[in-house]
């Protein structure tokens, strides 16, 4: 049977505003160590390079650095992976699934957005040319 605690867990991992794991001070961070990460999450490096196996998650590679480094949406994709893991018992193979079908949902609301702003951009110009006639 299905809690209410776990429905709003749900809710939580699919909802359509991203939830920044970062405090409001270190927003501007454009990417992030694993050390810092694993202090933020409270995770050990064992965590991030299982994410790293099975594609999760993906370093990024700037001139400016020797090691890993990981961006806001990377860093997003790790939030949801521990809640997944720690909180509702998902595996790996699991959480890929999900996160890959939240990010499907976000494509989709911004399609459906775009074709909103397109159509409501017609029916303003059609409004305009009937009140001129």
């Amino acid at each position: 049977m299905i809690s209410r605690q776990d429905v709003s867990k749900a809710q939580l991992i699919v909802s359509f505003k991203p939830i920044s794991p970062c405090k409001e001070n270190q927003m501007s961070k454009k990417y992030w160590t694993v050390t810092e990460i694993t202090r933020l999450f409270q995770v050990d490096e064992q965590f991030i390079f299982q994410l790293e196996k099975e594609q999760i998650v993906c370093s990024t590679c700037t001139q400016k650095s020797s090691g890993r480094l990981f961006s806001d949406d990377e860093l997003e994709k790790m939030r949801l992976a521990k809640i997944l893991i720690e909180e509702m018992d998902v595996n790996l193979p699991g959480v890929d699934i999900i996160i890959n079908m939240r990010q499907s949902m976000f494509d989709m609301r911004k399609q459906f957005d775009d074709i909103l702003k397109d159509m409501a951009g017609q029916m303003h110009e059609l409004m305009k040319k009937t009140a001129g006639t």
